[in-house]
C-alpha cells in the first residue's frame, strides 16, 4: 500500500506544469518540508544568447562532496566547519518548453542517503528559514528603539508562540542586521551621516548642522541640533552642562552632550557633538559651533568636569561665563587619593563653606601654605544662579542611559539614532510632566500659609515639591524677629529657634540668587499675613509660563517613514485591535482568519512594492551631497582613547625565568618544580606517613634550625 501511495506521488510530481522556474522552486521546497529535508539551486543552463534560463536543477542541499582543496588544506587559520555534503542523490530537474512556455519535469529522483528530518526540526533546516519584509520592518523598529538582537528575537518568539512559528533563527536575525547596516552606509559611515542631517537641514530650516575634515578629508568633528533644541536652549540656557560620555562608539569618537534643566527640574538635552580628538582646538571648534547655532546666545554658567583641555577651551570661547567644576568628580578624587578622614572633612569645608572669599583664601593658604584659584569651592560661586547644580550629575544620569546601547561596533549612523531614541524619551518625559502640571497640583496640609498656597500655584510641580517645600518646611523653624524701616528698603530680620543667626530678608543666604527659589527666610513674610509672593522672587522658568513666548512645536518621533511603511503600521494598528476582538468568540477568529488569508493570496504576487527596501525609518539621502564639497568626506580616523592604555596579561611564556619566584625556598630565577629543596620535601612527606607520631608539623611547629636559633 505504502509502495503505490508512493508511485502516485511519483507520477504527480513528473507531470507537474509550472510558470516559472521560481513556482517549481516553491513547490519543490514545500515538497521538501513535508519530507524532511532542505533544498537548493545547482546546475543551471541559458540559452544561446545568455539571455534566458532553460534548465534548473533544485537538488538536496547534502548532495555533493566537499572540495578536496578544502579537506587536505595544511594551512588552516579557522576550525573546519561541519561536513554537510554527503552525495545524496535527490534531485529535482525541470525545463522551459519553448512551444508553450511551460516549465515542465524533465527529471526526478527522490532517494535519500541520509536521515531525514522530523517534522518538528523542518522549519529549521537552512531552505525553510527566511525573513519577510513585515518581519524585516519590524527587526529595524525594534533595532532603533535600542532593543539588542538576542531581545528582540525574544520578543518575537513570544508574539508568534514558539521559536518553531517563527520562521528563522536568531543567527538569520544577526546575518540580517549586519547586511542590512552594511547597505545603509555603502558610500561610508561619514558619508552617510553626513547625507542623513544634510536632508534633515533641508527639510527643516531652522534645523542646524555642521561638520569638520582634517586635511586629508577626514571626519574630525560634527555638531548638530533640531528646532525644538534651539527653542529648549533658548528658554532654559542660563546654565549648561558641559561633557562627554567618555564611551567611544565604533570610530572612537566620544560623543558629547549639551545639557541644561527645563522649568520641571528636569533633565533636557540643548544639542550634540563627536569629535575625534580631545584636544583644545576641538573643543574650541565644538562650543564655537554650539554658539553659533544659538545665534551667539552666550550661558550665563557653564559646568564641566575637570579636563584641562576643556576648561582652556572655555576660558577661550566663554571667558564671561562662571565655570564652575564637578562636584561629584572632585568628591571621587578625594576619596580615590585622600585616606585620612580628617584631612577630607577639612577639604570638604572648601568646596561647601559659603564664608566671604577672603575668608576662604586665607583657611586655604593656611592649609595648603600656598595659594590656588578654587574653581570647585562653592564660595567663589556664590550668588551665582546654577540652579541648584554642584555637580554634572544630570548629564551623568543622561550619559548612563547613552551608555547602555553605546558600542564599540556602531555606526555614526546607528549613533544618531540611538541619540534621537534617548531625545525622545525626554521630549516624552516633557510633555508628560507639562499634562500633570496642568491637571493636578501638589498637596498641601489644610492649614499650609497663603504664600505656600500661592506657591504651588506659581511654580511646576517637580520644582514646588524637590525646592520650593523644602525651604517652606525650614520656614517653621524660623521666626521674624524684627523690621528696620530705612528710606527706599525695609529690611526684615529673621532668626531661627535652633540656631544662634539672624538673616536679611535680602537675603543673606542667597538661595533666591543661586538657586533661583524663595528660601525659607522669604517664607516667614506669611506670619504678616502677605497675600502672595513678590514676583522678584518667582523666576519665570521655574512656572508653567517659561515657554509661552515661543511657538509650541511639539513632536512626538525623531523619525521619517516611507509612506509603505507608514500605511503598514496603520493597517498593523488596527489589524491588532480587530484580531483581538475576533479571538474572544471561534466563529470571529475563523471569519478574520478567512478575510486575511484571502486578502494575502491577492496582495502576495503584487508583493515588492517597498521601494528601497527599507525596513524602518528612513536615512534621508540629500542629492546636494554628491557635488564636490561633501563627496570625499572619510570616516573619522582610528585615534588613542584618553585614559591610561589596557594592561596586557603576559602569558606563562613571554615570562622571563628571573621573572619566576620559588614557593619553596623564596629564591628567584627557578619554580617549586626545580628547587633544590624538592626532593627533601618528598623526603620529609615519606617519614611522615611512616610515622606520623614523630614530627611536630602537626602541631603546627617549627623545625628550621635558623628560625628556632634566631628566636632563642
Amino acid at each position: 500500500m505504502a509502495d503505490l501511495e508512493n508511485l502516485m506521488e511519483y507520477n504527480e510530481i513528473i507531470s507537474k506544469m509550472f510558470a516559472d522556474e521560481g513556482e517549481g522552486y516553491q513547490f519543490y521546497n514545500a515538497y521538501a518540508l513535508s519530507i524532511g529535508f532542505s533544498v537548493r539551486k545547482s546546475y543551471v543552463e541559458w540559452n544561446s544568447d545568455h539571455t534566458e534560463i532553460t534548465l534548473q536543477w533544485y537538488v538536496c542541499s547534502r548532495q555533493g562532496y566537499r572540495e578536496e582543496k578544502y579537506v587536505k588544506k595544511e594551512i588552516k587559520k579557522r576550525r573546519p566547519r561541519d561536513i554537510t555534503r554527503v552525495g545524496c542523490p535527490a534531485k529535482l530537474v525541470i525545463a522551459l518548453d519553448r512551444n508553450s512556455g511551460q516549465w515542465y519535469v524533465k527529471n526526478f529522483i527522490d532517494e535519500h542517503n541520509h536521515p531525514l528530518a522530523p517534522a518538528n526540526l523542518g522549519c529549521l533546516l537552512r531552505s525553510h528559514r527566511s525573513i519577510s519584509d513585515a518581519q524585516k520592518a519590524e527587526i529595524v523598529e525594534l533595532r532603533v528603539a535600542g532593543i539588542r538582537k538576542h531581545q528582540i528575537f525574544e520578543i518575537i518568539e513570544m508574539q508568534y508562540g514558539g521559536y518553531d512559528k517563527v520562521g528563522y533563527t536568531s543567527r538569520d536575525l544577526y546575518n540580517f542586521c549586519h547586511l542590512y547596516k552594511q547597505e545603509i552606509i555603502a558610500a561610508g559611515d561619514a558619508q552617510t551621516i553626513i547625507s542623513h542631517l544634510m536632508e534633515r537641514q533641508n527639510r527643516d530650516s531652522d534645523f542646524f548642522f555642521k561638520y569638520m575634515t582634517n586635511g586629508e578629508g577626514h571626519l574630525q568633528g560634527m555638531f548638530w541640533c533640531d528646532t525644538q533644541c534651539l527653542l529648549n536652549y533658548e528658554a532654559f540656557g542660563d546654565v549648561v552642562v558641559f561633557d562627554s560620555t567618555y564611551k567611544q562608539i565604533g570610530t572612537t569618537c566620544p560623543l558629547f552632550l549639551f545639557f541644561g534643566v527645563n522649568h520641571h527640574y528636569r533633565t533636557f538635552i540643548f544639542g550634540c557633538g563627536i569629535i575625534s580628538h580631545e584636544n583644545i582646538e576641538s573643543y574650541v571648534w565644538l562650543l564655537k559651533t554650539f554658539i553659533e547655532a544659538n545665534v551667539q546666545k552666550y550661558p550665563i554658567f557653564v559646568i564641566t568636569d575637570g579636563d584641562l583641555a576643556m576648561q582652556r577651551a572655555i576660558s577661550v570661547v566663554l571667558p564671561n561665563s562662571p565655570h564652575r567644576l564637578c562636584g561629584w568628580h572632585i568628591e571621587q578624587n578625594l576619596v580615590r587619593n585622600v585616606h585620612d578622614d580628617t584631612v577630607k572633612a577639612q577639604f570638604r569645608i572648601f568646596m561647601y563653606d559659603l564664608c566671604s572669599i577672603e575668608e576662604i583664601e586665607i583657611k586655604w593658604q593656611a592649609f595648603f601654605l600656598k595659594h590656588m584659584i578654587a574653581t570647585w569651592c562653592a564660595t567663589y560661586h556664590d550668588g551665582n544662579r546654577y540652579l541648584g547644580l554642584r555637580s554634572n550629575q544630570h548629564s551623568e544620569s543622561m550619559n548612563s542611559r547613552l551608555q547602555v546601547k553605546l558600542d564599540v561596533k556602531m555606526t555614526l549612523l546607528e549613533m544618531v539614532h540611538h541619540y534621537e531614541s534617548c531625545l525622545t524619551k525626554v521630549r516624552r518625559i516633557e510633555a508628560n510632566d507639562d499634562a500633570n502640571a496642568l491637571q493636578s497640583e501638589p498637596f498641601t496640609d489644610p492649614d499650609a500659609s497663603i504664600l505656600e498656597v500661592n506657591a504651588k500655584k506659581r511654580f511646576t510641580p517637580n520644582v514646588f515639591k524637590t525646592k520650593v517645600q523644602f525651604s517652606v518646611e525650614a520656614a517653621k523653624k524660623c521666626s521674624l524677629v524684627e523690621i528696620l524701616d530705612g528710606d527706599d528698603t525695609t529690611e526684615y530680620i529673621v532668626g531661627r529657634s535652633d540656631r544662634d543667626m539672624m538673616y536679611y530678608i535680602s537675603c543673606s543666604c542667597r538661595k533666591l540668587q543661586s538657586l533661583g527659589t524663595p528660601c525659607s527666610h522669604i517664607f516667614v513674610l506669611g506670619i504678616r499675613d502677605e497675600s502672595m509672593l513678590p514676583d522678584c522672587c518667582v523666576l519665570v522658568r521655574w512656572t508653567m509660563g517659561a515657554k509661552r513666548a515661543f511657538p509650541p512645536i511639539r513632536k512626538s518621533t525623531m523619525y521619517d517613514y516611507s509612506p509603505t511603511l507608514l500605511r503598514y503600521r496603520e493597517l498593523c494598528n488596527l489589524s491588532l485591535v480587530a484580531s483581538f476582538a475576533a479571538s474572544r468568540s471561534t466563529e470571529g477568529y475563523e471569519w478574520i482568519k478567512c478575510v486575511l488569508e484571502q486578502e494575502a493570496a491577492v496582495i502576495m504576487p503584487n508583493a515588492g512594492a517597498n521601494k528601497g527596501n527599507m525596513y524602518g525609518p528612513v536615512p534621508p539621502q540629500a542629492p546636494e551631497v554628491d557635488c564636490e564639497e561633501f563627496k570625499d568626506v572619510l570616516d573619522p580616523m582610528h585615534v588613542l582613547g584618553r585614559g591610561a592604555p589596557k594592561k596586557k596579561l603576559k602569558s606563562s611564556s613571554d615570562k622571563t625565568r628571573a621573572d619566576s619566584k620559588c614557593s619553596l625556598c623564596k629564591g628567584q630565577g627557578h619554580n617549586r618544580r626545580t628547587c633544590h629543596l624538592r626532593p627533601e620535601l618528598f623526603q620529609w612527606s615519606a617519614r611522615r606517613k611512616l610515622h606520623p607520631q614523630r614530627h611536630p608539623y602537626d602541631h603546627g611547629m617549627t623545625v628550621s634550625t635558623h628560625s628556632r636559633s634566631s628566636v632563642e
